[in-house]
């Protein structure tokens, strides 16, 4: 018998490896991925506008918003797939094709304009209604990101969990199906909200764990033996991500100390990330380590909320100038750390301060691949790059001999 939706509710809470616990409350990365992708989205419409948006996607504006949305892993692992230029197939159209691609841009460009249900909803069908091959319901996986309280993203395990949940028989390239979804999804979200959350990543994370079956509802018992063993296969495979996702958290978290253990060593007021504060690394509680509130910034309460967000930064003191700020990456984009380095620069252009990437030394090539990106260089910004093992390495070195901040780059590297 098919367990109450409450029910259902509760398991998935209570559940620590669930897409609610390990992605939407206790992801540190989903909250900085919004604005992320929202400025993506932007780089997206003006390179349609000027007619520089390439034919495929590879190396497109695109394309780095799909990395920063898989980057988001769980909900989000495929949803690049649909928009890959496939030319034998010529999908999805909107590549070689320089009406769609138009229309394509217009319709994003009229959802990041928006905050209205009413106008999303009209710009859907606007967009179906163009029948544009291969651009499907996939694109609300980017609609989330602008809208998260009214548009769900969509995948193969979404639309599985909510057959199973509400006992329908919903198909995954329809937007008219989508539109559907939506509607029971906004009205079971609103009966549950004290539940779940405004944000509908929630409510559809619930819906992903079901489909994948991490979340069982009653109904197993008429599982065949071959099922039954891809299930178990599933969820090992989830509980080995979840175990690989908490090591990359805990090195993250021990980067951050030795960033803001230097930087106190040297004579710096430091502090950590805004969501990052009640962290503590070997019994160092960051609160204790670091200011408890960023000074006020004279610029825009958005840039200064991404400011907020840097995972390191060194003050001088009296004057709280910043001097140094550093971004510490995982498997999350490294474009999306830089993006973020590059709003201090510009937010505060009168200020000189040093910036630096500190990543994984697997990850190496993607930070030169990053660094190299026009948009960069254009901008003649110098960011250095620090490997996870030289500061792990240096770090009481750094703290004894140095004398300011210069001493970082003993150990950084730059891209020429």
């Amino acid at each position: 018998m098919m367990k109450p939706l409450e029910q259902l509710i509760e398991t998935y809470k209570q559940d620590q490896e669930s897409v609610y616990n390990t992605w939407f409350v206790n992801n540190d990365e989903r909250l900085k991925a919004f604005r992320s992708i929202r400025r993506g989205v932007l780089q997206v419409v003006e390179d349609i506008r000027q007619g520089s948006f390439p034919n495929d996607f590879k190396g497109s504006s695109l394309e780095f918003v799909l990395t920063c949305i898989t980057e988001q892993k769980q909900l989000f692992v495929g949803a690049a797939h649909p928009f890959f230029w496939k030319p034998k197939l010529r999908i999805p159209d909107i590549y070689e094709n320089q009406a769609n691609k138009r229309h394509f841009g217009q319709f994003l460009e009229a959802c990041l304009d928006t905050t209205k249900e009413e106008t999303l909803i009209k710009e859907i069908l606007k967009l179906d209604g163009l029948k544009i091959k291969g651009l499907g319901p996939a694109v609300a996986s980017i609609l989330y990101f602008l809208h998260p309280t009214l548009v769900p993203p969509f995948n193969t395990a979404i639309i599985n969990g909510f057959n199973l949940i509400f006992n329908d028989k919903k198909k995954l390239g329809s937007w008219q199906d989508y539109l559907r979804i939506r509607e029971v999804l906004l009205m079971t979200n609103e009966k549950y909200k004290s539940l779940l959350s405004n944000d509908l990543g929630a409510i559809t994370g619930l819906l992903f764990d079901v489909g994948m079956r991490k979340i069982l509802i009653g109904s197993e018992e008429f599982l065949n033996e071959k099922e039954r063993k891809k299930i178990e296969q599933q969820l090992q495979k989830r509980h080995a991500e979840v175990v690989s996702e908490q090591q990359e958290d805990d090195l993250h978290t021990e980067m951050q100390y030795h960033l803001l253990k230097i930087g106190k060593s040297l004579g710096y007021e430091v502090i950590a990330a805004s969501n990052d504060r009640s962290k503590t690394y070997d019994g160092n509680s960051f609160s204790f380590i670091g200011l408890k509130d960023l000074p006020e910034l004279t610029i825009d309460k958005e840039t200064a909320s991404t400011i907020n967000l840097i995972d390191a930064l060194w003050l001088e003191k009296g004057t709280h100038k910043i001097i140094c700020a550093f971004e510490v990456e995982k498997s999350t984009s490294i474009y999306s750390g830089i993006l973020r380095l590059c709003d201090l620069s510009f937010a505060l252009p009168e200020q000189q301060r040093a910036l630096f990437l500190v990543v994984p030394d697997s990850r190496e090539k993607d930070v030169i691949l990053q660094l190299k990106r026009p948009a960069i260089k254009k901008n003649e910004l110098t960011i250095h790059y620090i490997l996870f093992s030289e500061l792990r390495e240096h770090c009481d070195a750094l703290c004894k001999f140095g004398e300011d901040h210069t001493i970082m780059k003993k150990i950084a590297k730059t891209v020429s």
